[in-house]
């Protein structure tokens, strides 16, 4: 039987109740046991209450771990050692291990804020975001973000490779490296961090930090996807036709 203060835990359709004067986990080992994630701590996250409201802690060692209201209209980031009570009635819990990106809703009546109403915008637009964007930088945005978009909100992805991204764009990859600079520079210029790409590991982090960054601030909602396979049909279909041509000076094949 569920009471009014109980807070809800929403993982890829996994639902679990928590009620006060329990203390949930998240992580390798625990009541939320993830998967076999080795870069993923034993125990990263717990969930408990106290003083009238739920709290979130990061009890990790090196994995940041952030808080953003259903709405997209606030985030915060907990550092290892850090913790934020859960003021909203629905919440985004995101973080990323490895090469994975993990997305959690939690959901409770016990908080003491109620957000404005938030209209999302019309597919393609951005909702959250510190300057625009043009809709090739938000499509190379989506070909980043796709795997994690298609587990309806919630679940764990793999995010995927600069060279399968671009793939699956139909793009050079001078052109969505280029593209993934650019909306790296403009979110780095609003004050986003983690977003400076680097050879080796910092390149991984970097699209991994922005894909976390974009789902849970609403820069890219599932909506958005019918852009991304519309570029991706369009442009096969052009690659098809050139195929089709041949040589310009021999004859069809």
């Amino acid at each position: 039987m569920t009471t009014e203060t109980d807070l809800t835990l929403d993982f890829a359709g996994e639902l679990f109740t928590i009620k006060p004067g329990e203390t949930f986990t998240i992580g390798r080992d625990g009541d939320l046991a993830i998967d076999d994630n080795p870069y993923l701590h034993r125990v990263f996250v717990t969930i408990d209450f106290q003083d009238g409201l739920w709290w979130v802690a990061n009890v990790g060692s090196r994995l940041a771990t952030h808080l953003t209201d259903r709405s997209g209209l606030m985030r915060a980031t907990l550092a290892p050692g850090a913790r934020s009570p859960l003021v909203f009635p629905e919440s985004l819990l995101t973080f990323t291990a490895g090469s994975t990106a993990y997305e959690l809703i939690l959901t409770t009546t016990a908080h003491d804020y109620d957000p404005q109403p938030h209209r999302l915008p019309a597919a393609g637009d951005t909702t959250i975001a510190p300057t625009a964007f043009t809709e090739s930088q938000l499509l190379a945005v989506l070909a980043l973000a796709e795997p994690l978009l298609r587990r309806v909100g919630t679940g764990a992805a793999e995010v995927p490779t600069a060279v399968a991204a671009a793939r699956r764009l139909g793009w050079t990859q001078t052109r969505f490296n280029r593209k993934l600079d650019n909306v790296c520079d403009k979110l780095i210029q609003a004050g986003v961090t983690g977003l400076r790409g680097e050879v080796g590991a910092s390149a991984t982090n970097r699209r991994l930090s922005l894909v976390e960054y974009a789902v849970s601030t609403l820069l890219v909602t599932a909506s958005d996807l019918t852009m991304l396979d519309r570029e991706a049909r369009s442009n096969a279909m052009r690659l098809r036709d050139e195929s089709d041509e041949g040589p310009a000076t021999g004859s069809r094949r």
